[in-house]
C-alpha cells in the first residue's frame, strides 16, 4: 500500500523502550539487546502487529525479547532511519523503569536476542551500534538531570461510539456502546494497560462503564463507577479537581474515562496540579475522539511537574 503524493511506501512502524534500572552502587544503568543474526547493540524494540497500538506493541516487544515486564514511562521520541530496502523506519520509544515487585521472565539466548547487556549511561553510549540509540539514552539522561525518570501516568479515556442519543428511546446515561464501540474499548485496552495504571474510574454511564470493561480484564483491576465523572454531574469540574488532586498527591497512576464534554476538565486539572501552563498542546489533548486517550506523564518526584503528554487513538476496528 502507498500514501503521498508520490505513491512513496508508508513507513514500517515499531516500539520500544529505554529500560533501566538502579545499579548496585546507585548509578543509573540501560538494558541493550544482542542481537543473534546482526551481533549489535541497541535498545530493545519490535514491529508492530496488525490492530496493535504503539504501547502496547513496545511493553509485549520488551517482554518478548528480555523477560522484562514493564510499565511504561514518559516517551523519549522516535528514531527514524531508512531501511537496506529504501523503505523508512520510525521507531518510537518510552522509558521504562525495571520493577522488581513485578515477575520477570528469565531470560533465555534465542534465534533473536543472544545477550542482555547491563550498562552505565556512557558505557552504553559508547556501547550503542546505532548513533540513533546513543541519542535515546541522551534524552533519558536529560530526563535524569530533571528528576523526570520516575513519572506516573493520569490517562483520560473518551468512552467508545455508542447508540445514536437522536434515536435511543430511554435514559441518556443507559445509552450501550455500538458494536464499533466494542471493538474500540477491546483495541485500546493495551495501550492503556502498558502504562500500569493502578486505578480505572469511570463516568456511571453505561457508555463509560463498557468502555472499560476490557482494560478490567487486561489489568485484573476493578473499575469504580462515579457519578460526578458523568457529564450531567452539576459540579463536575470541581469534583475532577478533587479526584485528580487526590490521584496527583498519592502518585497513583489513574485512569479516568468519561465524556467530551468532561476530558478538557480533567486535562486542565493535571496542568493545574502540575502547575503547567495550558498550552495549543494541552488543549489539543483534550480534544478526543471516541475511544481516543491522552496520557499525561507526572514526575513522582516531591514536586509533581508534567513531563510529557501524548494522545492514542484506537487501531483500526
Amino acid at each position: 500500500m502507498s500514501s503521498g503524493p508520490q505513491g512513496a511506501a508508508a513507513p514500517v512502524l515499531a516500539a520500544g523502550a529505554l529500560v533501566w534500572r538502579r545499579g548496585a552502587r546507585g548509578g543509573v544503568e540501560v538494558l541493550l539487546v544482542e542481537r543473534t543474526q546482526h551481533r549489535d547493540l541497541s535498545l530493545p524494540k519490535g514491529k508492530l502487529d496488525p490492530g496493535e497500538s504503539l504501547p502496547e506493541c513496545a511493553a509485549r516487544e520488551i517482554a518478548e525479547e528480555t523477560g522484562c515486564r514493564i510499565a511504561l514511562g514518559a516517551p523519549l521520541g522516535t528514531s527514524e532511519y531508512r531501511l537496506p530496502d529504501g523503505r523508512d523506519k520510525v521507531v518510537y520509544y518510552w522509558q521504562a523503569e525495571l520493577d522488581d515487585d513485578r515477575e520477570h521472565e528469565p531470560f533465555s539466548p534465542n534465534d533473536e536476542i543472544r545477550a542482555l547487556h547491563w550498562l552505565g549511561l556512557e558505557a552504553a553510549k559508547r556501547a550503542c551500534t546505532y548513533a540513533h540509540d546513543a541519542a535515546v539514552i541522551e534524552r533519558f539522561e536529560e530526563r535524569l538531570e530533571r528528576g523526570h525518570e520516575r513519572t506516573f501516568p493520569i490517562i483520560a479515556v473518551r468512552h467508545g461510539k455508542a447508540a445514536d442519543p437522536y434515536s435511543w428511546d430511554g435514559d441518556d446515561e443507559a445509552r450501550p456502546l455500538t458494536d464499533r464501540g466494542r471493538r474500540q474499548a477491546q483495541s485500546i485496552a493495551g495501550g492503556i494497560a502498558a502504562f500500569g495504571p493502578e486505578r480505572i474510574l469511570s463516568s456511571a454511564a453505561l457508555r463509560c462503564v463498557q468502555t472499560v470493561e476490557p482494560l478490567e480484564e487486561r489489568t485484573g483491576i476493578r473499575a469504580k463507577p462515579r457519578v460526578d465523572l458523568s457529564q450531567e454531574a452539576f459540579d463536575s469540574r470541581e469534583a475532577v479537581a478533587r479526584r485528580v488532586a487526590k490521584a496527583v498527591r498519592k502518585r497513583r497512576g489513574t485512569v479516568l474515562c468519561s465524556h467530551a464534554p468532561v476530558i478538557p476538565d480533567i486535562v486542565s486539572a493535571v496542568v493545574h496540579e502540575t502547575d503547567a501552563a495550558e498550552t495549543e498542546r494541552t488543549h489539543r489533548a483534550s480534544m478526543l475522539h471516541t475511544a481516543e486517550f491522552t496520557v499525561l506523564h507526572v514526575s513522582a518526584g516531591e514536586e509533581p511537574s508534567l513531563v510529557a503528554l501524548e494522545t492514542h487513538c484506537p487501531p483500526a476496528t
